[in-house]
């Protein structure tokens, strides 16, 4: 049974080829499209914790989409954060959402105060010297095509010289002094948010929150702490996160299973005599059922392994092209992507196989 199921592969090897691709791409199709997705999602997170931040503070609705709020607080209710109990460093900032090439935040800060959050670890250059100096992340500065301090980039419609390049991890790729970003938008002295670093005890940070609110001006303001921001990072409160994977990966499986449905039914069609000789040698239903179940499952493997190679290839082609990426390939989502292959291949079989198994061996000896 097995050299007949080989010799069935290698007698329509172009049909053979193609169902493997098919299931392959189906693989890298979920594969890719997760990476992607929960790359970006799990590369926010880690920016954001990176940052050095404990709590953070400003105007309106909590949010994940912090850059969404137009810089609309006084600069100068950082000195009044800062003289809270508990409070060891209050950093205000604007965050920009910007449409170039790509989607990108740009962080206008306070540098003293940002840098004591967590300090940036310079790889060269150094802090802005000019109002129109940058901070890049060395990831940024690779997407840039080798960018180095002293180049200039375009960015918000006007020229920015990069001062210094530092390690990647900081909340951003890209840093602006705030007083910039504020005269760009015609909004002087103003604030997003206010990052805070406090004494790291749970009931320090509930002090904090409550002289917050307390505090006159304030009581209708969010207060999270970085626990609570990083639980909007999850899918389930991502808008439309779960429905584009799920239509991504439904598209998949339909193709997977359409080639191999395919595939399975137009074999079984052309050997209806081989059927029908098995069955005068006493094959019966289930050895039949079997080795078009085999044959598919054989194809699926292939195309299991050529996706999951392909996959990695493509991380790398991405990484070398766009370093910012985050393509992040876990063990979960390859079982995942795995198991929905071969399922998906054997259920386009299972029609095919039992069309093959109820096959009169008569009829099938006469079939011309």
């Amino acid at each position: 049974m097995n050299k007949l199921i080989l010799g069935n592969l290698v007698h329509r090897p172009l049909r053979s080829i193609i169902s493997c691709f098919a299931v392959a791409i189906e693989v890298t199709m979920i594969l890719s499209i997760a990476a992607i997705m929960f790359g970006i999602l799990n590369g926010s997170r880690q920016q954001t914790t990176g940052a050095g931040w404990d709590m953070v503070v400003h105007p309106g609705a909590s949010t994940a989409l912090m850059n969404t709020s137009a810089a609309a607080a006084d600069i100068r209710v950082a000195d009044v954060l800062r003289k809270l109990p508990h409070v060891q460093v209050v950093a205000p900032a604007n965050i920009k959402l910007t449409a170039g090439s790509s989607l990108e935040n740009i962080y206008g800060i306070d540098f003293a105060s940002y840098n004591a959050l967590r300090p940036f670890v310079f790889l060269s250059g150094g802090p802005f010297q000019h109002p129109y100096d940058m901070i890049i992340d060395e990831l940024q500065a690779a997407s840039g095509k080798g960018l180095k301090v002293g180049d200039t980039v375009k960015t918000l419609n006007h020229e920015f010289r990069i001062c210094g390049i530092v390690e990647h991890g900081k909340g951003s790729r890209k840093f602006i002094p705030l007083d910039t970003m504020d005269e760009l938008d015609g909004n002087p002295g103003k604030a997003a948010e206010f990052f805070l670093r406090t004494e790291n005890q749970p009931e320090y940070q509930k002090a904090v929150r409550q002289e917050i609110l307390s505090t006159p001006g304030l009581e209708d303001w969010s207060v999270q702490t970085i626990q609570e921001f990083l639980s909007t990072l999850t899918p389930e409160r991502m808008p439309g996160f779960n429905i584009a994977l799920r239509v991504v990966i439904g598209i998949a499986v339909i193709i997977g299973f359409l080639v191999i449905f395919q595939s399975m039914y137009t074999a079984v069609m052309e050997r209806t005599r081989e059927i029908g000789i098995l069955k005068s040698m006493g094959a019966g239903r289930g050895d039949i059922i079997s080795v078009v179940l085999r044959e598919t499952g054989l194809l699926a493997v292939v195309g299991v392994i050529l996706g999951v190679a392909a996959t990695y290839v493509l991380r790398t082609l991405l990484h070398a092209r766009f370093p910012t990426l985050s393509f992040q390939i876990t063990s979960g989502w390859i079982v995942s992507a795995v198991a929905i292959a071969l399922l998906g291949a054997l259920f386009g079989a299972l029609y095919p196989a039992f069309k093959a198994a109820r096959k009169d061996p008569i009829d099938a000896l006469s079939y011309e």
